[in-house]
């Protein structure tokens, strides 16, 4: 039942209707987060994930990855240091934001932000099992933009053997040098992740639709 949830969102979101739009938010990241997605078809150094239908990637430089449709980017950070050290995490919930709910599953903590930016948008954060997704939406899209998000990083699974093997062998960049996913950014210093560099090949799954 939890996985027909999580596909009709997925339907929803690239038709254009508006029925999920009147669901409660808190509703959509609970049953996304429980929906127990299996397919993982984006692998990287250390984790994969799932990257649903519409999306494409834009860039990655395997920790850092700018994903996006045909209205939006969505920038995705991954903390493998973070979690091989299992740093601890806590959150308190702002009674200021537009939305703000701790995320606590199975042992996996972390939470949905979401604040007023600017131009009548609004900055959308979550940060889930040590990795972080962000982008700037209209309040119209907030609910559809949201279970998007949860899909993609609830989905995220970490291969202790591999990222043990990158750490010990130094071959992995100093967390220093990583965006802080621990960080609510909720300023004008958000998306610190970018780049000049040449869009790399587009990366699909392989049932995206055109």
């Amino acid at each position: 039942m939890k996985k027909i949830f999580l596909l009709s969102v997925m339907l929803l979101f690239l038709s254009g209707c508006s029925s999920i739009k009147d669901e409660d938010l808190t509703s959509i990241i609970n049953e996304t987060i429980n929906s127990n997605v299996k397919t993982l078809n984006v692998s990287r150094k250390g984790y994969k994930y799932y990257l649903p239908k519409g999306l494409i990637i834009r860039n990655s430089d395997n920790y850092n990855e700018v994903i996006s449709n045909d209205k939006y980017t969505f920038y995705l950070y991954v903390d493998i240091v973070s979690y091989y050290n299992n740093v601890s995490f806590d959150y308190k919930e702002n009674e200021e934001a537009y939305y703000s709910k701790m995320l606590n599953y199975n042992g996996k903590l972390g939470y949905v932000e979401i604040n007023n930016y600017k131009n009548e948008q609004y900055l959308i954060e979550i940060m889930y099992n040590y990795a972080k997704i962000e982008v700037i939406g209209y309040e119209e899209d907030i609910n559809t933009i949201v279970a998007y998000l949860m899909s993609i990083i609830t989905s995220i699974t970490y291969n202790d053997n591999i990222i043990s093997n990158y750490l010990s062998n130094g071959e992995i960049i100093s967390k220093e040098e990583n965006f802080d996913i621990f960080e609510i950014v909720g300023s004008d210093n958000y998306l610190q992740f970018t780049t000049d560099e040449e869009v790399q090949d587009e990366i699909r799954d392989s049932d995206y639709i055109k």
